[in-house]
């Protein structure tokens, strides 16, 4: 993976922010059907708004939202050490802060 993952393995870093991994026990077969069902639901999204289809572009948030949630991407946290969930936070706000600083000093600089 191109971005770092948490050494607890619930995020990946993009540009300071983490974002949820998907469910690690996922089988490849059902994570390759429900990242096919997410994309799809994203170009969904992105031609409602194209054409201006409000009912359609909320059928299709609702897709994409669907798809999230069963990668484990959203709602319940698929870990169960009780930690809280930090999706979409700034990692130097959070309790992975000092682990984020050290990476940022590294030769990864401005992750």
């Amino acid at each position: 993976m191109k971005h770092p993952v948490t050494p607890d393995g619930h995020y990946f870093v993009v540009r300071g922010r983490l974002w949820r991994m998907a469910k690690p026990g996922l089988d490849d077969v059902t994570r390759d059907h429900l990242v096919a069902r997410l994309m799809a639901a994203r170009r969904a999204v992105r031609d409602a708004k194209k054409a201006a289809d409000r009912e359609a572009e909320s059928t299709a948030h609702r897709a994409v939202d669907e798809a999230k949630q069963a990668l484990g991407e959203r709602g319940p946290v698929w870990w169960d050490d009780g930690s809280p969930d930090l999706n979409r936070r700034m990692a130097k706000n959070t309790l992975y802060a000092d682990w984020y600083a050290k990476l940022t000093r590294s030769d990864h600089g401005g992750l």
